[in-house]
């Protein structure tokens, strides 16, 4: 964890300066237990900038390829864990439901890929799957203004906004109609935060 928090502190650091980075609804994330964080996807900045803005420690999902010699080591201290891309990865999918089921926290984009517009796609099927096999909480969460290239701002102004967590019924089965529900409810308050964010609430 020191070389986590160190790393964590130096990029909060940068961000704060450089992306003017400011965090909402940091309190909405539960101090324990299993966590989703489902945030919308519009660049690569999203997960070191959700890992710094979160109060604890967060493990993303992150393309087999980035996982060089050295580059790889200090991701997977990190909190980053490799995934194939093109398929269902089931090693990577064990994982994560692992993460989940030690309490820890799991980030996830259920959009599936980033968005080339900014604009809120759909979630991919299955994108609470994981979380469903630990009965995790979900913080639907979004990120605005790291999409650098795109906003075209020398000086970008960053923010990071958590939302109210939601949790699957305890006396429920979990199914795909819950599922699918679930999945539009966390859609909804991903595109609520976004629309309160860029309104200036």
């Amino acid at each position: 964890m020191f070389f986590y928090n160190f790393c964590k502190g130096i990029l909060r650091i940068l961000f704060t300066i450089c992306l003017r980075m400011e965090v909402h609804g940091a309190e909405n994330i539960p101090k324990e237990g299993p966590l989703v964080i489902a945030s919308n996807h519009i660049s690569l900045l999203d997960p070191p900038v959700l890992g710094v803005a979160s109060t604890r420690k967060v493990h993303f999902m992150a393309k087999q390829e980035l996982f060089v010699p050295v580059l790889g080591s200090i991701y997977k201290l990190l909190g980053a864990f490799p995934v194939k891309r093109g398929g269902a990865d089931r090693t990577a999918i064990k994982h994560g439901i692992e993460i989940l089921q030690n309490n820890k926290v799991l980030a996830i984009f259920p959009e599936g890929t980033r968005s080339k517009t900014g604009a809120l796609g759909k979630a991919a099927p299955g994108a609470l799957m994981m979380a469903s096999k630990a009965r995790a909480a979900i913080v639907p969460s979004c990120v605005v203004g790291t999409d650098v290239k795109r906003c075209g701002k020398l000086w970008p102004k960053v923010h990071v906004c958590f939302g109210k967590p939601i949790y699957f019924p305890k006396d429920q089965e979990i199914n795909k109609e819950l599922l699918n529900s679930m999945t539009e409810e966390m859609m909804q308050h991903i595109a609520q935060l976004q629309a309160g964010i860029k309104h200036g609430n």
